[in-house]
């Protein structure tokens, strides 16, 4: 029968760790860091922009009559890059890298149709 540790060895004190975390791991810290406030900025440009005009980039690449040759020619490249990507995998289980591969083509692949169905419809 394997001997179990005493309870107190494997015990971590959970108040304590987040507190510590900036000293255990910072480089992992900060870089955390630095992608949530990566997002806080995106997301309150995000919630500004309503209140500002359409840039000529914006109008020009998104939104203009010619975007949806854009977003036709995103989608085809994404189709083309995992397809190959996805393809070269032995392993075709979700466990594997094959599943976070295919999760994040899932994600891609939703923004750049959406995209594609935005700047056609909105013609």
């Amino acid at each position: 029968m394997p001997e179990i540790a005493p309870e107190r060895a494997v015990r971590y004190d959970l108040a304590m760790t987040l507190f510590t975390l900036p000293f255990t791991n910072p480089i992992e810290f900060f870089i955390s860091l630095a992608i949530g406030g990566g997002f806080v900025y995106i997301f309150q440009k995000s919630a500004m922009s309503q209140e500002q005009r359409e840039t000529a980039w914006v109008k020009r690449f998104i939104t203009g009559p010619n975007s949806k040759v854009i977003w036709g020619a995103a989608w085809i490249v994404w189709a083309v890059v995992f397809g190959l990507i996805l393809g070269t995998f032995t392993d075709k289980t979700a466990a594997s890298a094959y599943g976070s591969v295919g999760l994040v083509a899932m994600f891609s692949g939703f923004f750049v149709m959406m995209g594609f169905i935005w700047a056609t419809i909105g013609e």
